[in-house]
């Protein structure tokens, strides 16, 4: 197994293979080695770590219903969430407990978990998709966007609104200059980023908010838009299409999931079974929407005729799913259990036949006794690296995340690179998500229970 980081080192970036670590942060030499092969430095973004803190509505406005999109999405409400013999689910759940046989218990589900701590979020950090800025959730009721190519920036800009209260997941809209999506109470902020002389137009009804301007570039983020949840529940999960027309979105309170069509500000239900929806990911060549329920349960939507396909685990929820680069695996992780799941597809678009494959992790078993579980994963872009956070351990393995080289010939493998320490005592990480982008090599930002956002830079030769 590969050393782990001393306690009181940070993990600094990755090189061939090889994480680099700082004994604190006066020590450059390691920063220096990246910095010289990208020519872009990525310091800490501190932010103020508050738990406990209580939601309150935010601002509504009326919709007209969306004709054109009900047209195209039939609404469904069959509850399929009970196991009968013979059907598709009863096929499909004796796959999945067959492959995560093992699992362990009790562990709260997410929805469980964002009620202790409600700080810990599974949707708190998003990259932009082709741009060096990253925005996540710094507070209650805030994010915090940063440009890190912006030098003259002194600072971050915060995104507050009385509209946004009780942050909970964000994600930027794709293919549409500088757009943030924001999952909150009542339903979607949306910020676009403002130039001087170019101020982005809220939608008629939408209170428009300015933020703070950047000294540097003069970029203005505004609020342009709210998009209200049908039943004004809290808004838990997001994803957007891959062309940036359409946003998903779902809730713990709600068995709906809201297709947006964003630029009419209208959307339509879609309804699978009983109980919240905990996570939706839309493929990256738009042909499948993934959700998932805290009971276990999950669905591949095919979204050209909207029907699904109900799978179910007895390794508890799906805390985490990422697809792969073309589309035609999708890679998971359960709360009950250390094996992730990977996804394929056996035939092409709109098929809906899949097999499930175990990805074992035998070094996270050995790390945490064997009675531990995988709490946040994220996958890059390019399928080659995967990073995994667990619970369990003793004090020199715990709150670290796990890196491992992943290769897809033909399923998905995983071998254990080493692990990433954050930045002050007994810390875990809050959130985690890779920029797909970057032509070195992923970057890794982590949000740590220190307050602290650190990105780690990965520099390697691909497969």
């Amino acid at each position: 197994m590969p050393s782990i980081p001393a306690i009181g080192e940070v993990t600094i970036c990755e090189i061939n293979r090889e994480l680099f670590t700082a004994k604190d942060d006066s020590d450059s030499q390691p920063t220096d080695a990246y910095g010289k092969i990208l020519g872009l430095v990525f310091h800490p973004i501190h932010f103020q770590v508050e738990e406990g803190f209580s939601c309150v509505s935010g601002a509504h406005f009326d919709q007209e219903p969306d004709r054109k999109i009900a047209d195209v999405i039939p609404s469904v409400s069959e509850d399929t969430d009970s196991v009968q013999e013979g059907g598709i689910l009863s096929r499909k759940f004796a796959v999945v407990k067959n492959i995560l046989a093992y699992s362990f218990g009790p562990i709260f589900h997410p929805y469980v978990v964002k009620r202790l701590n409600k700080f810990e979020l599974f949707q708190g950090v998003s990259w932009h998709k082709h741009k060096h800025i990253l925005a996540f959730i710094s507070g209650p009721n805030q994010v915090t966007v940063h440009d890190f190519e912006d030098s003259d920036w002194q600072g971050s800009s915060i995104l507050t609104s009385d509209s946004q209260r009780g942050v909970e997941a964000i994600e930027w809209r794709p293919n549409s200059g500088t757009t943030l999506s924001v999952a909150c109470r009542g339903g979607i902020c949306i910020w676009t980023a403002s130039f001087p002389g170019s101020v982005a137009p809220a939608r008629s009804g939408v209170v428009s908010f300015l933020g703070t301007t950047s000294r540097g570039t003069g970029l203005r983020w505004t609020l342009t838009d709210f998009l209200k949840s049908p039943g004004s529940e809290t808004v838990t999960t997001l994803s957007w299409s891959p062309t940036g027309r359409l946003l998903a979105s779902a809730s713990l309170e709600d068995s709906s999931i809201t297709i947006w069509d964003v630029a009419q500000g209208v959307g339509t239900p879609l309804r699978r079974g009983l109980g919240g929806v905990s996570l939706l990911k839309w493929s990256p060549t738009g042909d499948y929407l993934f959700s998932a329920k805290p009971n276990g349960t999950f669905y591949l939507w095919e979204t050209n005729t909207w029907t699904s396909e109900p799978w179910s685990s007895s390794g508890g929820s799906v805390i985490s799913a990422t697809w792969g680069p073309d589309g035609r695996m999708l890679f998971m992780a359960f709360s009950e259990s250390i094996t992730l799941g990977s996804l394929h597809f056996s035939g092409r678009p709109p098929s809906l036949d899949a097999h499930l494959l175990p990805v074992d992790l035998p070094e996270i078993g050995s790390i945490t006794g064997g009675v531990g579980n995988i709490e946040k994963m994220a996958w890059d872009g390019s399928g080659e690296r995967l990073a995994v956070s667990y619970c369990g351990g003793d004090l020199m393995y715990a709150g670290l995340i796990a890196i491992y080289d992943t290769r897809r010939t033909p399923f998905i493998s995983a071998s254990l690179i080493g692990f990433i320490r954050g930045p002050g005592e007994q810390v875990k990480p809050l959130a985690l998500a890779f920029h797909d982008k970057f032509k070195q090599g992923p970057l890794l930002s982590v949000c740590w229970s220190s307050g602290v956002c650190c990105t780690y830079p990965f520099i390697f030769r691909s497969n």
